[in-house]
């Protein structure tokens, strides 16, 4: 299988934007302020508070105000040369909102947050979304060697995007527009392994949604379709299992039983093998639930259309299990 590489999309887009501002027409004009490179952050501990990141101030960007939502882009930064494009997407009339974060699987760019009948779903029932892109993804994969990707960097990919979680909430507590003891997240792929661990060591995520999370890393190394066969190898030798085994969500869990928590699984797919699901359902703790889709057309009936899929997840930080109807 070849590997899709971020860089090409990156570079096609600083090359875009580069053409832009040649043309006197760009969007956005970010500063170029930067963290001190001295920071200390260890990415094996995921807690914030044992971490010592700093955030600049946001610098604001793009603001769309539509019929149904307004759609803000800032960017964020706290770490050396890693700024973050941050959207927070707001509904029309209601003050003070819960919130839900999004974190696509890598590569998704954070383009999708400006598709506006994806925001319209998003904050569909009253609720605000708020999303980005984890760490060497999209935007934030540069200057590094082609050889660096998300899998082979798996332990900071994985911990400094954690730590990204709770800089957000922080940012996302200063606002006073949201709801921040309503929070929940919804993760997909390698975004539901982020949010698993996440909400482990950050108890303001009050209930949690994964869709086809990645865990189990020796059998999803082994086996999943997203791995190179001509890299395979490299990730299955003890050194590297031993390195990323601290930032297995099955590990972690058991931690959130106190809070909802839903795992969803679309079985027609091949990314996440079906040892891996196995485990990761045999990890849940008792208060879990679990949404499997047999096909594509009973997840288009059950989830896909008209942003079905949140109805849990607002449904919970509601606190019942009917969401209020528009």
């Amino acid at each position: 299988m070849r590997r899709l590489r971020p860089f090409s999309v990156t570079t096609s887009v600083a090359l875009l934007c580069l053409l832009i501002l040649m043309l006197g027409g760009a969007r956005c004009s970010w500063s170029q302020l930067s963290p001190a490179p001295d920071a200390k952050e260890r990415w094996d501990v995921l807690p914030l508070s044992e971490n010592d990141l700093q955030a600049l101030p946001p610098q604001a960007g793009e603001k769309d105000v539509l019929p149904g939502f307004t759609r803000e882009l800032l960017r964020v930064e706290w770490r050396y040369q890693d700024p973050i494009d941050l959207y927070v997407i707001r509904p029309n009339g209601v003050a003070r909102p819960p919130v839900v974060l999004f974190l696509y699987s890598y590569p998704t760019d954070s383009d999708r947050f400006r598709n506006d009948k994806l925001c319209e779903n998003l904050t569909r029932n009253g609720f605000a979304a708020v999303g980005f892109v984890s760490a060497l993804t999209g935007q934030r994969y540069h200057d590094r060697p082609m050889k660096e990707w998300f899998v082979s960097e798996l332990p900071e990919a994985l911990g400094t995007s954690v730590h990204d979680v709770q800089m957000v909430l922080n940012y996302l507590g200063t606002r006073g527009d949201l709801d921040m003891d309503r929070v929940g997240i919804f993760g997909q792929g390698s975004g539901g392994a982020i949010a698993i661990l996440s909400a482990a060591v950050d108890p303001r995520i009050k209930a949690v949604d994964v869709l086809d999370a990645w865990s189990d890393w020796p059998d999803w190394l082994a086996k999943s379709p997203l791995v190179p066969q001509n890299e395979r190898a490299l990730y299955l030798t003890p050194e590297f299992l031993a390195n990323v085994a601290p930032f297995d969500p099955i590990r972690w869990m058991p931690r959130l039983s106190n809070r909802p928590l839903r795992v969803e699984n679309t079985l027609f797919t091949s990314a996440v093998p079906s040892e891996t699901r196995k485990r990761l359902h045999e990890a849940m703790p008792s208060n879990a639930v679990t949404t499997d889709y047999q096909d594509k057309e009973q997840y288009m009936k059950d989830a896909g259309a008209n942003g079905k899929i949140l109805e849990w997840l607002h449904g919970e930080l509601d606190g019942s299990t009917a969401t209020r109807q528009q």
